[in-house]
């Protein structure tokens, strides 16, 4: 085996172990237990209030391409688009989704129609309901304010990589009196949400998103076996650097096996 790869191996093996164990599982109907996130179980009061006062969604999910640095973001943004869009669906509200990436304008289209179809009402879906705005940043921005105002949006949900534009999509939110959700693993960007936002998504609670929502067996095993991989990881960094410092080198010379 090529040196330093050992280690890899093994790892990869025992994350995959622990995958099938928990997708065997999730597959007899013990789901793995995920904490409440506040964030995610607010999207339905949000959708729902948008319905009671008789006013749109405006959701945005982020404002990466799907095939740069940024894509998990906007993945993650993709999935939960899923199922804001199923609720609006099923409750007759207006959805308006607004894309800053070319590439993730036919990907959001798509979604936003077979959720539609699998709720009943593909009738329902209107052209106008996933636009492509701009890829320049502050022209995306203006455009999302712009959307917000004319509409004055009920609930405004923020979910994908945002920079820059973060405090003025979530200002201008405010300003229309929305319900906003918004979550993004930018630190730089999540103070901001927090301060602005009703409901943030921190990091990490934005990608168990999918899992948390959908309830799906592989979603959910998955995002188990990856918390297990984690806490063990964090075990080994912690007793391994305390072998290390007392003098045993081992927990190193493994990794580089």
């Amino acid at each position: 085996m090529v040196a330093g790869k050992q280690a890899t191996f093994v790892i990869f093996i025992l994350f995959l172990a622990l995958l099938v164990y928990y997708m065997m599982r999730a597959r007899s109907g013990k789901l793995p237990f995920i904490r409440r996130i506040p964030g995610l179980d607010a999207i339905e009061e949000a959708v729902g209030r948008a319905t009671e006062l008789g006013r749109p969604v405006f959701y945005v999910p982020g404002r990466t391409e799907i095939n740069t640095a940024g894509a998990a973001q906007t993945i993650a943004g993709l999935e939960i688009l899923e199922h804001v869009a199923k609720l609006t669906a099923r409750y007759d509200t207006d959805l308006k989704v607004g894309v800053a990436a070319a590439n993730v304008y036919p990907v959001a289209d798509a979604i936003v129609r077979q959720s539609y179809l699998e709720e009943g009402k593909p009738e329902k879906v209107r052209p106008e309901m996933v636009q492509f705005l701009s890829n320049e940043q502050f022209a995306f921005a203006a455009a999302c304010l712009s959307i917000m105002n004319q509409d004055q949006s009920a609930s405004v949900i923020l979910i994908g990589e945002f920079q820059a534009e973060s405090m003025m999509l979530a200002e201008g939110a405010a300003m229309v009196g929305a319900v906003t959700i918004a979550g993004t693993s930018r630190t730089f960007q999540i103070p901001f949400f927090v301060a602005a936002c009703d409901y943030t998504l921190i990091g990490e609670e934005m990608f168990a998103g999918g899992a948390y929502l959908s309830k799906d067996p592989g979603k959910t095993a998955n995002l188990a076996a990856q918390d297990i991989g984690k806490i063990f990881a964090f075990l080994y960094i912690l007793i391994g650097s305390l072998l290390v410092t007392i003098g045993y080198k081992w927990p190193v010379e493994w990794l580089k096996r």
